[in-house]
């Protein structure tokens, strides 16, 4: 697979100017010139090669010579909501997300939460989405919404719905259209739970140890793409243990 970059408007055959920082990665990092082929994409799902005509201080002028539509994408659509862990953790959660094919992701605000996700938090959040797309060659973006408040967004989601939650009896499987919610540190509190449970979200086990906020989301990812279907779990709670699923 070429070297990638990202460009942000309308591409097509003919000449499209990079500037910015992709410009400064092609000409400075990657140190491309004229001659060189590359891959260009804007995340409408295709992928531009492209030779690099010119390479100035801030920008560079490049030809599109053809344009492809390679099958990168998981085939449905997979919505994976969490409370943001601590520091650089969330970077790499949204990093691995977008390397397994998430198509959604939402920041949630929970009653445990400890990161109070913004919109700017969001905005770095989109930032990092595009690197890790660079590098593992998918051409539609995952999206990330606004922060989103556990208590009201619950209600409004629709479809097929998990809740990751330690003690719930069955795992089940997706490989569908699916939203999957993981708790904060401590974990969804016990009225959290109660009020997802009511709007009809199934309880998901992902197995038997404690896991951290990014571990729990990979893992709910992992089981959504890698599953055949099956019928879906109980939504009956089970008794809370004191561990928590996602740390």
């Amino acid at each position: 697979m070429a070297d990638r970059f990202y460009h942000p408007g309308p591409l097509g055959l003919g000449d499209v100017t990079l500037d910015g920082p992709e410009a400064h990665h092609l000409a400075n990092v990657r140190r491309f010139g004229p001659g060189d082929v590359v891959a260009l994409f804007n995340g409408d799902g295709r992928e531009y090669p492209a030779t690099v005509i010119e390479v100035g201080k801030k920008r560079a002028r490049l030809h599109v010579t053809t344009v492809e539509t390679p099958d990168r994408e998981i085939g449905f659509r997979l919505h994976l909501a969490a409370a943001l862990p601590k520091g650089d953790r969330g970077d790499f959660l949204i990093e691995k997300l977008t390397e397994l094919g998430v198509t959604d992701f939402t920041p949630l605000l929970t009653e445990r939460g400890v990161v109070k996700a913004d919109d700017a938090k969001a905005e770095k959040l989109r930032r990092a989405v595009i690197e890790a797309s660079k590098q593992c060659g998918r051409n539609v973006l995952m999206t990330v919404h606004p922060p989103a408040k556990w208590s009201d967004w619950c209600r409004t989601v629709t479809g097929e719905r998990y809740l990751a939650h330690p003690g719930a009896a069955a795992r089940g499987s997706a490989h569908r259209d699916v939203t999957v919610a993981v708790g904060p540190e401590g974990g969804f509190a016990d009225a959290e739970v109660a009020a997802a449970v009511a709007t009809g979200w199934h309880l998901l086990s992902l197995g038997k140890t404690v896991l951290r906020v990014e571990t729990a989301a990979l893992a709910a990812a992992v089981w959504a793409t890698s599953s055949p279907a099956a019928p879906a779990p109980s939504a009956t709670p089970p008794a809370r243990p004191a561990t928590s699923t996602a740390l």
